[in-house]
């Protein structure tokens, strides 16, 4: 007897409205100050929580409080140092550009990148309406690529073997160019018309050395794993990076940034590197060259649709970010402004979750089976002096949404793209270890379609933690109710069920990424870019 096995429907072709031009609303006065009495309120919660949590009462075992504290501390300290970005949130106001800008897009291709993908995003680039050269920056050894070019009006560059990946590429197109403004645009990111039109005028300041704009997304409805992918951008790409621009430290996203070369020039060209967007924005941060951050959709590029995609991406982000916190900011620090040191310390140090959530999963089972707990502390005690910071936290980050670039498409509680970077851990994690031992990581595109995966090879970390979990909640019960007597009953219940609630919060998250891992044995089919209709892209609706 033979099977039908039923394959997973493509999901709905996503509307006209995705495709159109999309501002970021304006800052007003109110609404900073508003901003300001919030933060103001998490302060003083935040500093209540420390007075409570530094007693000495609360010290169980040094080592372990130490080690709590260090991974209870650094989750509060991430929510802190987004509040303080925010007190600078602001916008540029728009720049009409000059005629006579002479602009080049610089697009790469790498082997095994699927051609159809390029015959959109360079159909696309041929529609945008500011006079403008495209390049493609070719190592696929295949001819069909420059054919695509050619039909849509593009020039060639064959260069095979240049080193330095896509940033090589990028230095070696400099060369061999002259024009004075570079749009690197990635090669699954289609442009709108106006894309040029809303970035250009801001260089007419001479000290300006790069123009940011929002990434966002056409494939984020493919799959679990990309809604939660984009989802774990849109504050980024909203009011965090306004709020960088308003502390002088915007950064670079190489997907869709465009440079002076003046200022490329100066640096001795684009960082190479894992993260070498990030290396070429503080570079240019310290050699004086300013930023812009234009809130606003002007393409659309992919998320990963693929849980092993997925992981692939954050080990090669989480192992280059560390580059710029091991290399970049010990040789620049006295030549950044105070506010770019923060906030590159900020984006150095992400990646930092890794650790602390490897140690957030130790600590319950290590009260569970041998007794040790790091802290004495009264379960009811801490909620009742974390609740009000994890509230203003929720309502801050609720009330920021107001500058998402899209709300109409990003707005929410974006609880998958939580569910995914607990799904992460282990491979920031690995990512960290690799950075401290300086292991190289081969830089390998993202992949632009999604990838077939085992669910067992995605989803062992998780089966493990239930397995784990399953175990120690039987083994918990069983010596309750047999050997443990009355009187122990009653004085450890508080400590027993907070550390079985504790435990329990990272078993919820692994059942989305469960669901992620099997999702993907079975990946969307046809490919993104498919249903994309190039002359009905652009425009305000």
């Amino acid at each position: 007897m033979v099977r039908n096995r039923s394959k997973r429907k493509a999901p709905t072709v996503p509307t006209d409205e995705l495709w159109r031009h999309r501002v970021s609303a304006d800052v007003r006065f109110h609404d900073r100050l508003l901003i300001s009495i919030l933060a103001g309120a998490g302060a003083a919660a935040v500093l209540r929580l420390a007075d409570w949590w530094f007693r000495g009462e609360h010290v169980a075992q040094p080592v372990l409080f130490t080690g709590l504290s260090l991974a209870f501390w650094y989750g509060i300290s991430r929510i802190v140092l987004g509040w303080v970005n925010y007190s600078a949130l602001a916008k540029p106001e728009h720049r009409e550009p000059p005629l006579d800008m002479r602009v080049a897009i610089f697009t790469t291709s790498s082997p095994g990148e699927p051609l159809a993908m390029f015959e959109k995003t360079l159909a696309a680039c041929a529609r945008i309406r500011y006079p403008h050269t495209t390049y493609l920056l070719d190592d696929t050894h295949d001819s069909r690529f420059r054919e695509v070019a050619l039909r849509h009006g593009a020039v060639w560059f064959e260069l095979r073997g240049i080193p330095g990946a896509k940033a090589g590429k990028i230095n070696r197109a400099l060369a061999c160019t002259e024009e004075d403004f570079i749009l690197v645009l990635d090669p699954d990111h289609i442009p709108f018309p106006e894309f040029l039109d809303r970035v250009l005028g801001h260089f007419l300041d001479e000290r300006v050395g790069f123009v940011q704009v929002s990434q966002a997304y056409y494939n984020q409805a493919r799959s679990f794993t990309a809604a939660g992918a984009a989802e774990q951008t849109y504050a980024f790409y909203g009011p965090g990076l306004m709020s960088l621009y308003g502390h002088g430290a915007s950064v670079a996203i190489g997907a869709n940034c465009t440079f002076r070369r003046a200022a490329l020039t100066s640096i001795g060209g684009h960082g190479v590197g894992l993260a070498e967007d990030l290396i070429t924005a503080i570079r240019l941060h310290a050699a004086d060259w300013r930023s812009i951050y234009v809130p606003e959709v002007v393409s659309r590029g992919l998320v990963p649709e693929d849980l092993g995609s997925l992981y692939k991406q954050q080990l090669k982000w989480s192992r280059g970010v560390y580059e710029v916190v091991f290399s970049e900011i010990p040789r620049l620090f006295w030549r950044l402004s105070w506010r770019q040191r923060l906030s590159y310390f900020s984006i150095g140090t992400y990646y930092l979750f890794g650790c602390t959530t490897a140690l957030y999963l130790i600590f319950p089972y290590l009260y569970l089976w041998t007794g040790l707990q790091p802290a004495n502390m009264r379960f009811s005690d801490f909620l009742m002096t974390v609740v009000p910071v994890a509230v203003l936290g929720v309502v801050i980050y609720m009330l920021m949404q107001r500058w998402l670039c899209d709300p109409a498409t990003e707005r929410g509680v974006h609880w998958r793209g939580l569910v995914l970077k607990w799904a992460c851990w282990p491979v920031v994690l690995a990512g960290t270890v690799l950075a401290i031992i300086r292991a190289e990581v081969p830089y390998i595109p993202t992949a632009k379609e999604a990838v077939r995966g085992k669910f067992i090879k995605l989803a062992w970390p998780q089966l493990l933690l239930l397995a784990v979990f399953a175990v120690t909640v039987v083994r918990t019960v069983y010596l309750r109710l047999l050997s443990t007597p009355e009187a122990a009953l009653e004085l450890s219940s508080e400590a027993i069920w907070g550390m079985i609630a504790f435990a329990t919060l990272p078993i919820l998250a692994a059942m989305g990424t469960l669901y992620a891992a099997w999702e993907s044995r079975l990946p969307a089919p046809g490919a993104p870019w498919e249903h994309v209709e190039i002359e009905r892209i652009g425009g305000v609706s």
